[in-house]
Protein backbone atom coordinates (compact mmCIF):
# COMPACT_ATOMS: atom_id res chain seq x y z
CA UNK A 1 0.00 0.00 0.00
CA UNK A 2 1.67 3.36 -0.95
CA UNK A 3 2.00 5.77 1.85
CA UNK A 4 0.55 8.51 -0.11
CA UNK A 5 -2.74 6.49 -0.84
CA UNK A 6 -3.33 5.76 2.84
CA UNK A 7 -2.54 9.42 3.53
CA UNK A 8 -4.62 10.71 0.95
CA UNK A 9 -7.59 7.82 2.73
CA UNK A 10 -6.67 9.46 5.94
CA UNK A 11 -7.36 13.41 5.06
CA UNK A 12 -11.48 12.24 3.74
CA UNK A 13 -14.13 13.01 5.86
CA UNK A 14 -15.48 9.00 5.64
CA UNK A 15 -18.21 7.60 7.84
CA UNK A 16 -20.51 4.86 7.29
CA UNK A 17 -23.07 5.62 4.44
CA UNK A 18 -21.20 8.06 2.56
CA UNK A 19 -21.00 7.76 -1.11
CA UNK A 20 -17.55 8.04 -2.81
CA UNK A 21 -16.46 8.83 -6.08
CA UNK A 22 -12.49 8.01 -7.13
CA UNK A 23 -10.98 9.19 -9.58
CA UNK A 24 -8.17 7.56 -11.12
CA UNK A 25 -8.27 4.42 -8.97
CA UNK A 26 -4.82 2.89 -10.63
CA UNK A 27 -4.50 -0.42 -8.59
CA UNK A 28 -7.44 -0.38 -6.52
CA UNK A 29 -5.78 0.37 -3.19
CA UNK A 30 -7.25 3.69 -2.32
CA UNK A 31 -11.13 1.88 -3.34
CA UNK A 32 -10.38 -0.79 -0.84
CA UNK A 33 -9.55 1.39 2.04
CA UNK A 34 -12.52 3.90 1.52
CA UNK A 35 -14.97 0.89 1.45
CA UNK A 36 -13.45 -0.72 5.07
CA UNK A 37 -14.48 3.12 5.83
CA UNK A 38 -18.07 3.68 4.20
CA UNK A 39 -20.28 1.13 5.74
CA UNK A 40 -23.32 0.94 4.58
CA UNK A 41 -22.39 3.33 1.60
CA UNK A 42 -21.30 3.45 -1.63
CA UNK A 43 -17.76 4.25 -3.91
CA UNK A 44 -17.76 4.32 -7.53
CA UNK A 45 -14.02 4.37 -8.53
CA UNK A 46 -13.28 5.60 -12.06
CA UNK A 47 -10.45 5.11 -14.67
CA UNK A 48 -9.62 5.28 -18.47
CA UNK A 49 -7.81 2.28 -18.33
CA UNK A 50 -9.32 -1.00 -18.55
CA UNK A 51 -6.08 -2.41 -16.93
CA UNK A 52 -7.04 -0.31 -13.97
CA UNK A 53 -10.43 -0.87 -13.64
CA UNK A 54 -9.71 -4.72 -14.06
CA UNK A 55 -6.80 -4.43 -11.04
CA UNK A 56 -9.31 -2.76 -8.88
CA UNK A 57 -12.70 -5.05 -9.28
CA UNK A 58 -9.50 -8.05 -8.65
CA UNK A 59 -8.28 -6.77 -5.45
CA UNK A 60 -11.38 -6.07 -4.00
CA UNK A 61 -14.00 -8.38 -5.37
CA UNK A 62 -15.74 -8.82 -2.18
CA UNK A 63 -16.86 -5.20 -2.13
CA UNK A 64 -17.99 -5.34 -5.90
CA UNK A 65 -19.89 -8.29 -5.04
CA UNK A 66 -21.89 -6.94 -1.79
CA UNK A 67 -22.33 -3.49 -3.87
CA UNK A 68 -20.31 -1.63 -2.09
CA UNK A 69 -18.29 -0.71 -4.66
CA UNK A 70 -18.81 0.06 -8.63
CA UNK A 71 -16.07 0.01 -10.84
CA UNK A 72 -16.24 2.05 -14.45
CA UNK A 73 -14.05 2.60 -17.54
CA UNK A 74 -14.62 5.90 -18.45
CA UNK A 75 -13.18 9.44 -18.29
CA UNK A 76 -13.83 11.97 -15.55
CA UNK A 77 -15.11 14.21 -18.27
CA UNK A 78 -17.23 11.68 -19.90
CA UNK A 79 -18.89 10.77 -16.65
CA UNK A 80 -22.46 11.23 -16.39
CA UNK A 81 -24.30 11.03 -12.72
CA UNK A 82 -26.78 12.92 -11.29
CA UNK A 83 -26.26 15.93 -9.23
CA UNK A 84 -25.03 15.66 -6.08
CA UNK A 85 -24.53 11.72 -6.13
CA UNK A 86 -21.51 12.38 -3.49
CA UNK A 87 -20.65 13.03 -0.42
CA UNK A 88 -17.06 13.20 -1.52
CA UNK A 89 -14.67 13.05 -4.87
CA UNK A 90 -11.02 12.43 -4.49
CA UNK A 91 -8.02 11.25 -6.54
CA UNK A 92 -4.49 10.32 -6.35
CA UNK A 93 -1.68 11.44 -8.73
CA UNK A 94 -4.07 12.14 -11.27
CA UNK A 95 -1.86 14.24 -13.29
CA UNK A 96 -4.57 15.97 -15.87
CA UNK A 97 -5.39 18.63 -12.94
CA UNK A 98 -2.42 20.36 -12.89
CA UNK A 99 -0.85 19.82 -16.49
CA UNK A 100 -4.19 20.57 -17.66
CA UNK A 101 -7.14 23.79 -17.32
CA UNK A 102 -9.54 20.29 -15.53
CA UNK A 103 -12.15 22.81 -17.01
CA UNK A 104 -14.48 19.88 -18.12
CA UNK A 105 -13.29 17.68 -15.12
CA UNK A 106 -13.81 20.17 -12.30
CA UNK A 107 -17.40 20.98 -13.82
CA UNK A 108 -18.03 17.30 -13.41
CA UNK A 109 -16.86 17.17 -10.07
CA UNK A 110 -18.90 20.46 -8.99
CA UNK A 111 -22.22 19.46 -10.73
CA UNK A 112 -21.25 15.89 -8.71
CA UNK A 113 -20.82 16.65 -5.38
CA UNK A 114 -23.68 17.55 -2.88
CA UNK A 115 -23.69 21.47 -1.27
CA UNK A 116 -21.00 20.86 1.19
CA UNK A 117 -19.18 17.84 -0.29
CA UNK A 118 -15.54 17.32 -0.18
CA UNK A 119 -13.22 17.52 -2.84
CA UNK A 120 -9.02 15.97 -2.61
CA UNK A 121 -6.51 16.55 -5.46
CA UNK A 122 -3.81 14.34 -3.50
CA UNK A 123 -0.21 13.81 -4.21
CA UNK A 124 2.43 11.83 -3.10
CA UNK A 125 5.75 14.60 -1.23
CA UNK A 126 7.15 14.57 -4.35
CA UNK A 127 11.35 14.77 -4.12
CA UNK A 128 11.75 18.23 -5.27
CA UNK A 129 9.54 20.76 -3.33
CA UNK A 130 9.97 23.39 -5.83
CA UNK A 131 8.17 21.38 -8.28
CA UNK A 132 5.60 19.99 -5.49
CA UNK A 133 5.09 23.64 -4.71
CA UNK A 134 3.79 24.41 -8.75
CA UNK A 135 2.16 21.63 -8.99
CA UNK A 136 -0.07 22.59 -5.86
CA UNK A 137 -0.69 25.82 -7.42
CA UNK A 138 -1.75 25.03 -10.56
CA UNK A 139 -4.37 22.54 -8.29
CA UNK A 140 -5.43 25.49 -6.13
CA UNK A 141 -5.86 27.59 -9.22
CA UNK A 142 -8.29 25.40 -11.32
CA UNK A 143 -10.33 24.55 -8.06
CA UNK A 144 -10.11 27.80 -7.22
CA UNK A 145 -11.84 28.80 -10.90
CA UNK A 146 -14.32 26.21 -10.59
CA UNK A 147 -16.19 27.53 -7.81
CA UNK A 148 -15.29 25.42 -4.49
CA UNK A 149 -14.84 26.83 -1.44
CA UNK A 150 -11.82 27.16 1.16
CA UNK A 151 -9.18 25.42 -0.78
CA UNK A 152 -6.50 24.25 1.66
CA UNK A 153 -3.33 23.35 0.27
CA UNK A 154 -1.84 20.61 2.23
CA UNK A 155 1.73 19.43 2.64
CA UNK A 156 2.81 16.86 4.90
CA UNK A 157 6.03 14.00 4.75
CA UNK A 158 3.71 11.21 3.52
CA UNK A 159 1.66 13.45 0.68
CA UNK A 160 0.07 16.72 -0.21
CA UNK A 161 -3.13 17.74 -1.89
CA UNK A 162 -5.31 20.35 -2.28
CA UNK A 163 -8.74 19.83 0.29
CA UNK A 164 -11.70 22.25 -1.19
CA UNK A 165 -15.64 22.27 -0.27
CA UNK A 166 -18.54 22.43 -2.90
CA UNK A 167 -20.21 25.41 -2.18
CA UNK A 168 -23.20 24.65 0.22
CA UNK A 169 -26.59 25.64 -1.45
CA UNK A 170 -26.25 28.70 -3.26
CA UNK A 171 -23.56 29.59 -1.11
CA UNK A 172 -20.94 31.82 -4.25
CA UNK A 173 -17.62 30.92 -5.08
CA UNK A 174 -14.47 31.85 -2.84
CA UNK A 175 -12.46 34.66 -4.70
CA UNK A 176 -9.01 33.89 -5.41
CA UNK A 177 -6.31 34.13 -2.09
CA UNK A 178 -3.10 33.44 -1.12
CA UNK A 179 -3.16 29.73 -0.75
CA UNK A 180 -3.21 28.57 2.61
CA UNK A 181 -1.32 25.92 3.77
CA UNK A 182 -1.10 23.36 6.26
CA UNK A 183 2.35 21.76 7.39
CA UNK A 184 2.59 18.68 9.46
Amino acid sequence: MPERVRWAVDQLPLRPGRRVLEVGCGSGAAAGLVCARTGGGHVLALDRSATAVTRTVERNLGAVRAGVLTVRQVALAELSVPAASFDVAFAVDVNLFWTTPAAAELSVLRQALAPGGTLLVAYGPGPRPGRQADVLRRVRAAVDAHGFVAPLVLVEDRGSGVLAGAPAGGEPAAPPAAPPVRRR
